[in-house]
């Protein structure tokens, strides 16, 4: 089986292929390493081929998705802020290079596309847990490129019958997070102030709420996405069911690390979502989707491989 993961060097995406080369797949890794990291992908075994350009490149496309089973499509530019500041820049990557994506995918023939979606195409509606039956209100431009994105994948279903699935991403931690930019993961940056020995920075009063989702979740829910039948056309929770608030995360890490947790708080950031909480009764129900990590274990696995990384640094 030969899958295409684009952004697979960077966070989500090098765990993606890790587990799909431990099954036995070939992987074709599509990134043009703006954020993904040849690090990421150093030491794994099997049948792995990297193709270094971008998805807003039509051309390359085509040549890499060349005899492509699959597709799972995670490249993008992430971060709502930098949506925000630049939304134009946002739309030519996560619009047209999802385009560019689909129509790759569907001339090569590939099976099926996963579409990493996000839970911000939700945006502030009240209502919690979040259910996919909820009418999309996105509050960022990130937001909408998102969801567009899915309109897109299934759009492409009904004119050409590329079957396609997308999954709403909850809140994604783990190890390979990059936490060089001020628009990492917040729990990245709050782990890393920690063993730095800074006050970590809460935007907004720390009573906001994420359904903080551990990454080997997120493969697991993707790679069922992939494979499993009569999926087609449908867009799935991926998350926890849970909530914390980001103050009761910086107490659950000074308890893990040992090391005070008291965070320095600075004015919201625009385009941020309130509370966020994932129904996952339909991943479940679908898709066989359980998760096996929960929040405070991801936290400890998480806060284990940043201390590990900067030992090893440091000698």
């Amino acid at each position: 089986m030969r899958v295409v993961v684009t952004g697979g060097a960077g966070f989500i995406g090098s765990h993606v292929v890790e587990e799909l080369l431990r099954r036995g797949s070939t992987v074709v890794v599509v990134d043009d390493f703006s954020s993904g990291k040849e690090a990421n992908l150093a030491g794994m075994k099997g049948p792995l081929e990297a193709a270094r350009h971008s998805i807003t490149d039509l051309d390359a496309l085509h040549k890499s998705f060349r005899g492509a089973d699959f597709v799972i499509h995670l490249a993008a530019r992430t971060s709502v802020p930098k949506s925000v500041a630049d939304p134009i820049e946002s739309n030519r990557v996560n619009i047209d290079g999802t385009l560019n994506v689909l129509v790759a995918a569907r001339d090569a023939k590939a099976r099926r596309v996963v579409f990493a979606a996000s839970s911000s195409a939700y945006g502030e509606t009240p209502s919690l847990p979040k259910t996919e039956a909820m009418r999309p209100d996105p509050i960022s431009p990130y937001g909408i490129t998102k969801f567009v994105g899915e309109i897109y994948a299934q759009v492409f279903g009904r004119c050409y019958g590329l079957e396609n699935v997308s999954l709403r991403y909850f809140n994604v931690f783990g190890p390979r997070q990059d936490p060089g930019s001020p628009y990492s993961g917040v729990l990245s940056l709050f782990i890393t102030a920690l063993l730095e020995g800074r006050q970590p920075t809460v935007f907004g009063d720390g009573e906001q709420s994420r359904d903080f989702t551990y990454v080997s979740n997120v493969v697991d829910a993707t790679l069922r996405a992939m494979e499993t039948p009569g999926a087609s056309g449908m867009v799935f929770n991926v998350g926890t069911g849970a909530r914390f608030t980001l103050n009761q995360t910086l107490s659950l890490l000074g308890r893990i690390s040992g090391k005070p947790a008291n965070a320095k708080y600075a004015p919201p950031r625009a385009g941020d979502i309130r509370d966020s909480q994932a129904d996952v009764s339909l991943v479940r129900q679908m898709l066989g989707y359980v998760p096996t990590v929960d929040f405070e274990e991801g936290l400890r696995r998480t806060w284990n491989w940043y201390q590990g990384q900067r030992k090893s640094q440091s000698t």
